[in-house]
């Protein structure tokens, strides 16, 4: 859906720009330039091994878990209906530590994306001054990121739109209004 949008923004800022002027557009790979960068392959190193000793972490959680399901889907049967309640609550706990111990770790707003947010956010702004850099220096007026979702990273202010699609929009607005 992103692509769809992105793809739509282009066209249009394609084709509202005036003929007879030269655009100059460009584009890069992010995600190639990050592969060689020494502080962001420090920084993915880092989070590798954070990722993985809370995976091991994870994993060994997992496995308690799963040794006790199994030792209880043995004895269900023979248990007491006290004794097979207890067990149940119990693999309950475990699975809800499990939960608990992956969202915040693995989570959306968990410790890894905490951490990659910290760790890679220097090397992404200092690649965006480097692309605001270039894009001046050699005349560029649109940068787009080709890695990923097409990202406009550089645009030359003078074919920002911005300004009046928010006027036309309060005229919009105002007519309705009436």
């Amino acid at each position: 859906m992103k692509n769809i949008f992105a793809f739509i923004a282009l066209g249009i800022l394609l084709f509202t720009i005036p003929l007879s002027s030269q655009v100059k557009i460009a584009h890069f790979n992010s995600e190639a330039i990050i592969k060689e960068l020494p502080d962001a392959i420090d920084a993915q190193a880092q989070l590798d091994k954070m990722v993985a000793e809370w995976q091991q972490e994870l994993n060994k959680m997992e496995g308690e878990w799963k040794s006790k399901y199994e030792e209880y889907d043995k004895r269900k049967l023979i248990m007491t209906d006290q004794r097979r309640a207890q067990a149940e609550n119990e693999l309950q706990e475990m699975d809800k530590k499990i939960v608990d111990y992956r969202n915040k770790y693995f989570g959306q707003n968990g410790e890894l994306f905490k951490k990659q947010n910290e760790l890679m956010k220097p090397v992404q702004d200092r690649i965006f001054k480097a692309v605001q850099d270039v894009a001046v220096e050699e005349g560029y007026d649109y940068v787009l990121d080709k890695s990923g979702d097409i990202l406009l990273m550089y645009a030359n202010e003078k074919y920002d739109l911005t300004q009046k699609i928010f006027e036309k929009l309060k005229v919009s607005i105002a007519g309705e209004k009436k």
